[in-house]
């Protein structure tokens, strides 16, 4: 029983087949982040005709200056869905530009306060902007927060897992020279992990090139278990709770 947390189906060559390929590599339940508003429909499509695949709606960093009120009105009225277990991906990115930082962080507060409203957890993206995430995650007294594709320190980890937030871990582990996430990964406090792709990015090792899909969530695990020198089975076993419990899935 694997959760992958983080997949870009929508964003595959071919998605249901994405989908149908994860349900035979054991995969039994897919979350998957919005990115920008056209994101929206076409997702919560695929979770309505495939079972245990769910959504999250927000608006990323990257496409924050297209935020308005409508698009908040949009997600709260969408947020009504069943299928809907969350508000993300949302955060801040500084990787390509700075300029728009109080944009960025005006549409990050407003998605928070929205999933606050709502009662769901929040999927956060954070590219080169750790303090700023931390400083606003605790300014907003946000408290059901996942941390996806975690690419800070150890030191940092340490600081999130203190306000009970969690961090996924997905592909970049398993990179040969991936430092910083080996080193999360031995030193994480299991109940605070979770496992993801952000498919069709970040495919691990051996398929590095290859489009990436929730298919290769074992390949992580079996990475993350030698890390700790846990077996396979706990680290599946805990994981998938962690992430039923935060996303209150069914089953």
């Amino acid at each position: 029983m694997l959760i992958d947390t983080h997949a870009h189906i929508n964003m595959l060559e071919n998605p249901e087949l994405g989908i149908i390929e994860a349900r035979k590599a054991g995969i039994n339940e897919i979350i998957i982040p919005s990115a920008s508003e056209d994101d929206f429909e076409r997702i919560l499509n695929l979770c309505r005709k495939f079972e245990n695949v769910y959504a999250l709606l927000g608006i990323h960093p990257e496409d924050c200056e297209k935020f308005n009120d409508n698009t908040a009105k949009k997600i709260i009225e969408l947020s009504k869905d069943p299928k809907v277990k969350g508000i993300g991906e949302i955060g801040l990115d500084y990787h390509y530009t700075k300029e728009n930082k109080e944009i960025q962080k005006r549409c990050f507060i407003t998605q928070l306060e929205i999933a606050k409203m709502l009662d769901l957890p929040v999927v956060i993206h954070d590219r080169e902007a750790h303090k700023d995430v931390f400083d606003i995650l605790k300014e907003q007294k946000v408290k059901n927060v996942l941390l996806h594709c975690f690419s800070g320190s150890v030191e940092f980890m340490n600081q999130c897992l203190a306000e009970g937030y969690n961090i996924a871990l997905g592909g970049v582990v398993t990179f040969k020279n991936a430092k910083e996430p080996k080193e999360v990964a031995k030193e994480i406090d299991i109940t605070h992990l979770m496992l993801e792709t952000d498919c069709p990015f970040l495919t691990p090792h051996p398929f590095r090139g290859l489009e990436n899909s929730p298919k290769y969530i074992p390949f992580i695990a079996k990475e993350i278990a030698k890390l700790k020198n846990m077996p396979y089975d706990s680290i599946v076993l805990k994981t998938s709770e962690n992430a039923k419990k935060f996303f209150r899935l069914e089953g």
